[in-house]
């Protein structure tokens, strides 16, 4: 099989969009990534593009020959991939695949996600569509409640503390004050996280990511044609797992599996180990889901996620940066966009040209994207080298 690389990358202001519609931030993130790779919609022979809830949240299906049709890239093959908040991470891997195996030697990837047209009631029913209906929805669980379980567990399971909770919020604040794409560009400080509004006990207001609109997008190429551009950054490894939709049939509510499995493939893939990962992206929906991923991940030992953020191991300067750019917590969650702005933030780490955001050194990252609340997870490492 051939190998992939990212040789072009694009994603737009994050935020409350009144004035944009969802065609429009998709064409828009697609033609930041042409520019940025320097080529033409007649180059691209395929669309593929992650969406969670169109229809429910501005009455718009077929998504997929939409962002073609206004983008102008009809009459390419253009497939909508869903896995609710992980929908544009696996639109990446079906992107990655499709050149993998010789079908396509060039392709769009892309996510969007139009979230603000509602009121945020409905917008969170349309969220809990990712969970599972009859266990958990239908008797008013909302995902803020189901974090707030796995929390609650993390607590009594292993002493993690809200205070160390309040801190990944900190953290990804501090990066995103940096981020002029973030919906949320400001510091905040853990007495403000812990003084904020009580959503789910012991989530509060500034444990949670923001409802977003967004889109973003990348244009992979072959092996043979990324040895035309500049600076291509390689797609090392990719794995996908899933696990049980509803929480309560889960071995262990401070784990996700799928994040462990999907981890270990795309470890195995990349031939590298956690300690070889110089910045890493991940799906901080609230902030004890970063702690639970820090620990997955095999960053540090199960349990000890709490105290690694207490002792910055995961700031700019730390031993393994996590959320560089701001993560979901500060950049904003437009939920089928959010897994190529990860892998977004993990190319332009790997250039060595992010400006202001720029991680010194950094030769490899990895993304994990979460659909749910772990139903689906998906874990791209990508490198500047092979």
């Amino acid at each position: 099989m051939r190998r992939v690389a990212v040789i072009g990358a694009g994603y737009t202001k994050f935020g409350e969009h009144w004035n944009k519609s969802l065609r429009q931030l998709s064409t828009e993130a697609g033609a930041l990534a042409l520019e940025d790779a320097k080529l033409e919609g007649k180059d691209i022979q395929a669309l593929y593009i992650g969406n969670m809830s169109s229809g429910h949240f501005i009455g718009q299906e077929h998504v997929a020959a939409l962002a073609a049709d206004q983008s102008g890239l009809t009459p390419i093959p253009a497939t909508r991939v869903e896995a609710a908040c992980a929908s544009s991470a696996l639109a990446f891997r079906q992107a990655v695949l499709s050149i993998m195996s010789g079908k396509h030697d060039i392709v769009i990837a892309a996510g969007a996600e139009k979230m603000t047209d509602i009121t945020g009631a409905s917008a969170l029913s349309t969220l809990m569509g990712a969970g599972d209906q009859e266990w958990e929805s239908s008797i008013g669980l909302t995902f803020a409640g189901l974090y707030a379980l796995m929390a609650q567990r993390h607590m009594k399971d292993y002493g993690t503390t809200r205070e160390q909770m309040a801190m990944v919020s900190v953290n990804n604040h501090k990066n995103g004050s940096l981020n002029p794409l973030a919906q949320h560009p400001f510091e905040i400080t853990v007495e403000k996280v812990l003084n904020s509004s009580l959503i789910a006990d012991p989530l509060r207001l500034l444990d949670c990511s923001p409802i977003t609109d967004g889109a973003a997008a990348v244009v992979l190429v072959s092996e043979e044609l990324a040895k035309r551009f500049e600076n291509p950054i390689w797609v090392l490894g990719s794995g996908q797992a899933s696990d049980t939709l509803a929480l309560h049939n889960r071995n262990s509510m401070t784990e996700m599996l799928s994040t462990k499995v999907a981890a270990k493939i795309a470890y195995g893939e990349a031939k590298l180990k956690p300690e070889n990962i110089d910045v890493v992206e991940v799906h901080d929906c609230f902030s004890i889901n970063e702690i639970i991923a820090i620990e997955d991940l095999g960053f540090c030992e199960k349990g000890q996620g709490g105290k690694f953020v207490e002792d910055n191991k995961i700031a700019r300067d730390g031993e393994r940066p996590v959320n560089t750019t701001g993560g979901l917590k500060s950049i904003g969650h437009p939920v089928g966009a959010t897994g190529i702005r990860q892998i977004i933030d993990i190319v332009k780490q790997l250039r060595g040209t992010y400006g202001s955001l720029q991680i010194n050194g950094a030769k490899t990252g990895l993304a994990l994207n979460i659909g749910g609340s772990g139903a689906t997870a998906a874990v791209h490492i990508l490198g500047r080298e092979y």
